[in-house]
């Protein structure tokens, strides 16, 4: 008997349908989640309203603090579109296609992982600073930032599209192949709505990573304020000019940018995933 047929024949339904052994689990699963975010993020909001309207609006207007969080989420912005393509195709190669290296490539995928972000600019800084061995020299610039950001960022699209392929019998193609469908109409009707959900997930990481990076970006973009100085770094000369209220607002503005990317990512998929 369904729910809605029990409250029409009068019959008492109960709220949930947990044990007590799953209660317990889901109240100290509550309980932790709480402790390491949502107490935390509580905070910060009363942080950025403590000191009043007029010091958020201040910080907020502030032209440096305005252009270092312009620049983050901008920069953050093109990685997360530079990966969701980049990212699809690289996992496509690692699951359809086998060649020598593949295992190499697999573990080369992961190491921004593994790397400590200070370690990932240090590498940066020795590739593309001023003494680079190729010649390329884009330390203190726009650029650095992008390219820190997009080194970090890498493995994200790849490592969440990459199960879904596993998972995605080809047959499925074939036969729709089989039916008269084009490679663009199988790509857009059968693939792309099983990866969307995937891609957007990864796309998510990345652009959550890419609008608090800090480490990866000290040594490579100098950050020079109205050049290459990011929101995570302007966050810090807050907190050690004993500011904590400017620094909070400008969290503020980034966990709000990053809800917003999530949620419209989000309804991306459900709308792709619809269609296909």
């Amino acid at each position: 008997m369904s729910q809605k047929t029990a409250k029409r024949a009068g019959v008492r339904v109960p709220r949930h349908n947990l044990t007590r052994p799953a209660g317990i689990g889901l109240g100290l699963t509550v309980m932790w989640f709480s402790l390491l975010v949502l107490i935390p993020l509580a905070l910060v909001i009363v942080q950025a309203v403590d000191g009043g309207w007029d010091n958020f609006v201040a910080t907020l207007t502030n032209p440096q603090t305005s252009a270092a969080i312009w620049l983050t989420v901008r920069q953050a912005f093109y990685v997360t579109a530079i990966n969701a393509v980049a990212g699809t195709l690289i996992a496509w190669v690692l699951v359809r296609d086998n060649f020598p290296g593949k295992r190499l490539l697999e573990v080369v995928i992961d190491i921004p992982f593994a790397l400590p972000t200070i370690v990932a600019g240090l590498v940066l800084l020795s590739t593309y600073g001023p003494k680079s061995p190729l010649g390329i020299d884009i330390a203190n610039t726009e650029a650095s930032v992008f390219l820190a950001l997009l080194f970090v960022t890498v493995p994200f699209v790849v490592r969440t599209v990459q199960p879904v392929l596993l998972e995605l019998e080809p047959e499925v193609e074939e036969a729709a192949r089989s039916l008269g469908a084009s490679r663009l109409q199988v790509w857009t009707r059968v693939v792309l709505p099983s990866l969307v959900p995937a891609i957007t997930a990864g796309a998510t990481l990345a652009f959550a990573r890419g609008i608090s990076e800090y480490g990866s970006l000290v040594l490579l973009s100098g950050n020079l304020p109205f050049v290459s100085e990011v929101a995570a770094v302007r966050i810090f000369s807050y907190i050690e000019n004993d500011n904590v209220g400017a620094a909070a607002s400008v969290a503020l503005i980034l966990l709000v940018v990053a809800l917003a990317a999530i949620i419209a990512l989000d309804l991306i998929s459900r709308k792709v995933a619809r269609r296909g």
